[in-house]
């Protein structure tokens, strides 16, 4: 066990289910609204860092299941979370992704003008409208916090404690890599995979497979990876990158550029840390960068993927060259895990499939699993109910 790790208490019990969740869980249309409202709707998801939105006027849209947000920085140097939703016609006040506006929000359909706080500065041909109250039509706000620089939204509120409460198992070593002074690197990136969202899930959980499926991570940190399950809403995963030379280009390349921050201490200084953050994030660091990364269901068979990755603004030459490494690694990373994560949920079909059979390495996948058996108590049946059930049966199961 690395020395290293932290001092929750992760034991497991020597005797334990193996199974996951059962396969109709992956391929149920049913489920999947409930998860969406219960999982994702209701749990705090990152939508980007504060220096995403650097200046006034800034901003960033995220979308999730029908719910539009903006997260824009004011002249007041704060950074809000509104529905991207005019108050007159419901039309999106900002059409892009990113951007900046000089003063105001200025709906594209009619006009409505908003200043960068939320108010209602003015709608178009005001005398149209009888006794109009511009306080009352401001934008609507979503519950957001920021964590260590990050800007988390929940379009939900009050269904979870806040992010420093869940992530405070882990505060001081975080605070050691400054994550606040950070910049992007790059924008944020989106792909599609034709798989449940849980099966991309249930590969990120788990390095069992890491000596077998990445050879760039085997050579990285091999034998010092280890994974902890999830308590309470979140999990951490920790290797130390190997002193010698590896045999890979870019691993070789990487360890010998590897120049890690003065103010990162001597135990973390050759550290990838891993941080899950129940039901489908993910924080990782590095000694020269930090990403975010998640995935969120568009169907029982399609999911996108979303992340990010930042740097230190005054980063050397080394440090940029070590990043450059750090990212072609992961970028073979994740096109092994979208393979591997293709190949078990296609399984989910076959008549076949009788369910995981798990390691005692695999417990961050239970873990997982447990989590959402708690929120969602159906997903215990070994059987599919019918799809017009599955709600009324969740719902008399969580009453119990």
């Amino acid at each position: 066990m690395n020395q290293h790790l932290s001092n929750r208490d992760i034991s497991v019990p020597e005797s334990w289910d193996r199974r996951g969740l059962p396969g109709w869980t992956y391929h149920s249309p049913a489920l999947l609204e409930l998860e969406k409202e219960q999982l994702f709707r209701r749990t705090w998801q990152i939508v980007c860092h504060v220096s995403d939105v650097p200046d006034p006027g800034s901003y960033v849209g995220f979308d999730l299941f029908g719910e539009r947000a903006l997260i824009v920085r004011g002249n007041d140097g704060e950074v809000r979370a509104f529905h991207n939703m005019c108050r007159h016609r419901g039309s999106r006040v900002v059409a892009d992704n990113k951007g900046k506006c000089r003063n105001a929000l200025v709906c594209p359909f009619h006009g409505w003008v908003f200043n960068l706080d939320g108010t209602l500065r003015g709608a178009a041909r005001p005398e149209t409208f009888d006794d109009m109250d511009r306080s009352k039509l401001g934008l609507i706000t979503i519950e957001m916090e920021i964590w260590n620089g990050l800007v988390f939204i929940r379009f939900a509120p009050g269904h979870q404690p806040s992010v420093a409460e869940i992530m405070q198992p882990f505060e001081r070593e975080i605070a050691h890599y400054r994550l606040d002074e950070m910049v992007p690197s790059d924008r944020v990136w989106n792909q599609t995979s034709q798989v449940n969202w849980k099966s991309v899930r249930d590969v990120d959980n788990e390095g069992y497979h890491v000596a077998m499926a990445h050879p760039a991570l085997q050579d990285l940190y091999g034998a010092t990876y280890y994974d902890e399950p999830f308590v309470d809403g979140v999990c951490r995963s920790y290797a130390d990158c190997y002193d010698r030379g590896g045999r890979l280009w870019s691993v070789r390349h990487y360890i010998k550029t590897l120049e890690p921050r003065d103010h990162i201490p001597e135990e973390l200084q050759r550290a990838w840390i891993y941080y899950g953050l129940f039901p489908n994030s993910v924080v990782a660091v590095t000694p020269e960068s930090m990403q975010f990364y998640q995935e969120f269901p568009v169907s029982v068979n399609e999911t996108i993927l979303r992340g990010a990755t930042y740097r230190y603004r005054d980063e050397t030459r080394r440090q940029r060259a070590a990043r450059y490494l750090a990212t072609r690694i992961d970028r073979d990373t994740i096109e092994e895990d979208v393979q591997l994560t293709i190949w078990s949920n296609e399984s989910m079909a076959s008549e076949a499939f009788q369910g995981f059979y798990l390691s005692d390495l695999e417990y961050g996948v239970r873990t997982h699993h447990d989590h959402i058996r708690a929120v969602l108590p159906v997903t215990t049946l070994e059987e599919a109910p019918g799809e017009a059930e599955i709600a009324r049966i969740n719902e008399e199961m969580s009453a119990r």
